[in-house]
């Protein structure tokens, strides 16, 4: 027979006995003028919560959500995990995708080579929230970036030029091909002004970055955009 415990919030016990919590409150604050009282249903089975409140439903969602994610992990035994863990195995997983993608790319499949950058995409996004952002960010920022290079071999700009920004949106300096792609789609598409504008930031930002020896490609489509907005 499946008992359910109910959690009141308010400091409810147990055994149903209300304690009443009085912070000591300054005389120049005022006491919350409201009280609500939150009935919460927790399944010993399966540690779900649940509330006859229907406001609350989203938020229980979430949490319920993050706590199967909790008890899911193989990285560790302990909940929550130590601090940033990261689970080897998607991150292998990950580079297989891409490494894949990129022999798609070399053989000329370009849509085979999108697919898989997808995937990659996709399991790179679903990482659990606490792990490294730095690390997520990082691979994002390199599979929008080769993602962006397949559309542009398909001469899909606006796709290309969606992915690229999203590139350097993760990674702003350190970036240069994501700049550069962006700033070819932007040309291609005749966006002249955006792209000049687009380049112009992209030359602040890495002049001072770790790529700063590889600057050519982008300073000179940087004269590439000018010269035809002179003739414009």
């Amino acid at each position: 027979m499946a008992v359910t415990t109910t959690i009141n919030i308010g400091l409810t016990t147990t055994q149903d006995t209300t304690v009443d919590f009085k912070p000591n409150i300054p005389a120049t604050m005022e006491a919350p003028s409201t009280y609500t009282h939150l009935p919460l249903t927790l399944d010993p089975a399966t540690k779900a919560l649940t509330s006859t409140d229907p406001s609350l439903e989203a938020s229980l969602t979430d949490l319920n959500k993050l706590h199967r994610l909790f008890i899911s992990l193989d990285t560790s035994p302990q909940v929550p995990p130590p601090p940033m863990p990261v689970n080897p195995k998607r991150s292998v997983q990950i580079t297989k995708l891409r490494e894949s993608g990129n022999a798609s790319y070399k053989k000329g499949s370009y849509p085979e080579a999108s697919q898989l950058y997808t995937l990659a995409i996709r399991m790179a996004s679903d990482r659990p929230a606490w792990e490294a952002s730095g690390l997520v960010r990082e691979e994002l920022s390199a599979l929008y970036g080769n993602r962006a290079q397949a559309a542009m071999a398909q001469q899909l700009w606006p796709e290309a030029s969606v992915d690229a920004e999203v590139s350097v949106e993760m990674k702003r300096v350190g970036n240069v091909k994501g700049w550069f792609r962006r700033g070819v789609c932007l040309k291609e598409m005749g966006r002249w002004e955006e792209a000049a504008e687009w380049v112009r930031q992209g030359l602040e930002f890495e002049k001072a970055g770790p790529e700063r020896a590889n600057l050519a490609e982008l300073e000179g489509l940087a004269k590439e955009i000018e010269g035809r907005k002179g003739r414009s």
